[in-house]
């Protein structure tokens, strides 16, 4: 059970009406009430509902944003989109990131809510089953999921109230690795970071394999790799630098993995496309200015923020006009997938070219 304000009053030897003026208005209490009441609510680990206290109080017009990280531009391209869309909605954007670590995703959102925040953009590892998500729901806080893919809805069991905006990953793996069989080749790995760190790496390892098969083409095991680094990779390595074990094409599940393949590649000696092709997945603007320019799937993450900050303060105005539960308001299972285009860069070549 979550401590209540009534406990943090009996510790404190405060009334539930003083612990409820200094949250609402810290500065109505004073100082030596103050640090005894807060004593109390770390002690208890108290958390306000401070989605019911928004819409009592009224909103604070400013959204939350968790994503795995800023050092790959994918999601620093979603923050603008996210900022650009708040800011002509006036609202105020707080971020913090996750280090792609899911027992920190908790931590993070608990850390906007204690900031007030009238609703939360998330990308998380697992969309599935995920205990953050499940509080945001218990205490009806609206919140919009970015690139992570729901599942398609089961007939007879009921649909999934979560929303999400993304494009659908599964498919433009598909399309990426089916660009590469059109090309000529027939040995296609992928290359991969943890799944179990990233829902949207298994669906493009699912896309790989969809075109594969419908190709009549036995996948290879995937190579999976801690975030975006594979110098440590020395299995990795020694099978590239074997012509008879290594793939004839790379399909990488991002940008970044995809520009470290390379980067590794040519220090094996090995000439990207003549010697392996390489194909990312992102498009991320940097790939094209490389040489040669990076193949990719691009989806459109400014996009992706705008939709999903719009879906979010919509979904957050009319709970504060309905007086009531704001996440159903928002609910209905709404998948927004936008579209992608494959990039066909020239690091993805046939293979008879040498």
């Amino acid at each position: 059970m979550r401590p209540s304000i009534k406990q943090v009053a009996n510790l404190a030897g405060v009334s539930i009406a003083t612990v409820s003026r200094l949250l609402n208005k810290p500065g109505s209490v004073s100082a030596e009430t103050a640090e005894k009441i807060h004593r109390s609510i770390e002690q208890l680990g108290f958390r306000p509902n401070f989605n019911g206290r928004n819409l009592r109080a009224g909103n604070s017009r400013t959204v939350g944003v968790v994503v795995p990280t800023l050092s790959n531009t994918v999601f620093a391209q979603c923050l603008q989109g996210i900022e650009l869309a708040a800011r002509e909605l006036d609202y105020s954007v707080m971020f913090t990131t996750t280090e792609y670590l899911p027992h920190d995703e908790s931590a993070a959102v608990e850390l906007l809510l204690s900031h007030r925040v009238d609703g939360v953009i998330l990308t998380v590892a697992d969309a599935g089953a995920n205990a953050t998500l499940d509080l945001l729901e218990r205490e009806k806080i609206p919140f919009v999921l970015t690139y992570n893919q729901l599942a398609q809805p089961v007939p007879g069991e009921p649909p999934c109230t979560r929303v999400s905006v993304s494009v659908d990953n599964r498919a433009a793996a598909c399309d990426a690795v089916t660009h590469l069989i059109r090309l000529g080749h027939r040995r296609i790995q992928m290359l991969s970071g943890r799944f179990n760190a990233s829902d949207r790496a298994i669906q493009r390892y699912y896309g790989y394999l969809d075109a594969m098969r419908m190709a009549g083409l036995d996948p290879l095991s995937a190579i999976e790799v801690e975030r975006h680094t594979l110098t440590a990779a020395t299995d990795y390595q020694q099978m590239m630098a074997d012509p008879a074990q290594r793939p004839t094409a790379l399909f990488c599940s991002n940008d970044l993995l995809a520009m470290s393949a390379m980067r590794d590649l040519r220090a094996l000696g090995l000439r990207v496309p003549q010697d392996i092709s390489v194909m990312g997945f992102d498009g991320i603007p940097v790939g094209a200015l490389m040489e040669p320019v990076l193949a990719s799937v691009v989806q459109p993450s400014e996009q992706i923020g705008d939709v999903a900050l719009r879906t979010l303060v919509a979904a957050i105005e009319r709970g504060v006009i309905a007086g009531g539960d704001a996440h159903a308001a928002s609910a209905g299972g709404m998948r927004h997938v936008l579209p992608h285009v494959v990039r066909a860069g020239g690091s993805a070549a046939s293979p008879d070219q040498s």
